[in-house]
């Protein structure tokens, strides 16, 4: 007699745990989130691949826990919500680090940023901009990714590291292994992650050694060279933060720069508005930025028991400020699944952080955004999207893979 097959037992995918790739993968986000902003805007999930976690999903909470970083702590626990394991090899970066630390690295950054030197390098950005855009095929359907995007991006990365022209493109190499959180579910990943890591950290070493009992010079690793609070760095801490920078450069910029496309595509209202309105260019970065919102979250997590909007946090619990819910709070932006050029708060945005962990590239990278469009309109040039994008499969970075697109003069 034939043995009866025993039931398996049914995995549970709760349909509020945003932490779960496929949603981003298959940009099915939107729901789950509006949902957690109705219904439980600090929600705690218990079961996720990445262990349990609080969800905050709304603006007002989101700004408290970023207005309080003793409290809510960056280095307890790290940024995302991939924990650290055991045996990890450890890469402190300063935005995952608290105070005194992270005062002292961050001001040693800080200066490639400054109103002064994004004047500097406004006229390299246009030129660079102008060059690739003139590049472009028209009537012919290509990859706005890796034509325009990545390569902006990593020509501007290349430029703050004074890095090698010719192996730029290794950048963005780095920065997609350094970017998906996904690795850390599969130990062959993992391993494999850490190794492109140390070719990094090798490559940027040769960098720095060449730089030895040189004159300071206006790149990211000559002012860690001569700062007090990054000079003697151990090697870990090195790669850190080199990868946090990378990251931050690339993954940001260039899927803002994709989302304006596709964002601009979807709406063909706003795009019009734009094309026959380009002083609205300066409004729109921001609308867009806050529409694409390219880093979906920041963890944090808590150094002793609190209450946040009414439920009991305790010490050591982990919380993940979700950005890309708190743009989408009609609370702050009515209307806030539409991309709206002209929106009047568009600024005040999250995502780029808040507070002292603010992202200290973002008006670079207001920069790079803002000269695309305005190279595009002088051109008039209209980029049209082909089919969907094949977008990021992860809950940290919010981008994409490839967009097929074809332009079009107006």
């Amino acid at each position: 007699m034939a043995t009866l097959a025993q039931p398996q037992p049914e995995v549970f995918a709760d349909p509020l745990d945003v932490s779960r790739a496929e949603i981003y993968r298959e940009h099915k986000w939107h729901e789950p989130f509006r949902r957690l902003r109705a219904e439980s805007p600090v929600h705690y999930t218990e079961h996720s691949s990445f262990g349990p976690y609080w969800s905050i999903s709304t603006y007002k909470p989101i700004v408290h826990v970023e207005s309080l970083p003793e409290l809510f702590s960056s280095e307890a626990g790290g940024i995302t919500l991939a924990d650290r394991l055991a045996d990890d090899y450890a890469m402190p970066m300063f935005i995952a680090r608290d105070r005194p630390v992270h005062t002292a690295q961050r001001r040693t950054v800080a200066p490639a940023f400054t109103p002064s030197e994004i004047v500097r390098m406004s006229g390299d950005v246009r030129r660079r901009t102008e060059e690739i855009l003139d590049a472009l095929p028209w009537d012919e359907t290509f990859d706005w990714v890796d034509r325009v995007s990545i390569e902006l991006t990593t020509q501007m990365l290349a430029i703050l590291f004074d890095f090698p022209w010719e192996d730029r493109r290794k950048l963005t190499f780095w920065s997609d292994w350094a970017g998906d959180i996904e690795l850390v579910h599969n130990e062959a990943t993992r391993q494999e992650r850490l190794g492109h890591m140390f070719e990094c950290m090798t490559y940027f070493k040769k960098l720095w050694d060449s730089k030895i009992g040189k004159e300071p010079t206006p790149d990211l690793i000559s002012m860690m060279m001569h700062s007090e609070a990054m000079s003697h760095m151990p090697d870990n801490e090195f790669i850190g933060n080199l990868i946090l920078l990378i990251v931050g450069g690339n993954d940001t910029t260039r899927n803002s720069m994709t989302g304006a496309v596709y964002g601009l595509d979807k709406f063909p209202d706003q795009r019009e508005k734009l094309e026959q309105n380009p002083a609205l260019i300066p409004n729109a970065v921001q609308e867009i930025i806050r529409w694409q919102t390219p880093l979906a979250h920041m963890r944090r997590t808590a150094t002793e028991d609190t209450e946040l909007e009414g439920q009991k946090i305790r010490a050591g619990d982990k919380l993940a400020l979700w950005y890309i819910s708190a743009n989408r709070d009609e609370s702050v932006f009515p209307n806030a699944d539409k991309l709206i050029v002209d929106r009047e708060n568009a600024r005040r945005h999250l995502a780029f952080g808040y507070g002292i962990h603010r992202c200290v590239g973002a008006r670079l990278a207001e920069l790079q955004i803002q000269v695309l469009l305005e190279e595009m309109a002088k051109r008039r040039m209209r980029v049209n999207v082909m089919e969907e994008p094949v977008r990021v499969s992860a809950c940290f970075v919010n981008g994409y893979r490839k967009m097929p697109v074809q332009i079009s003069k107006y």
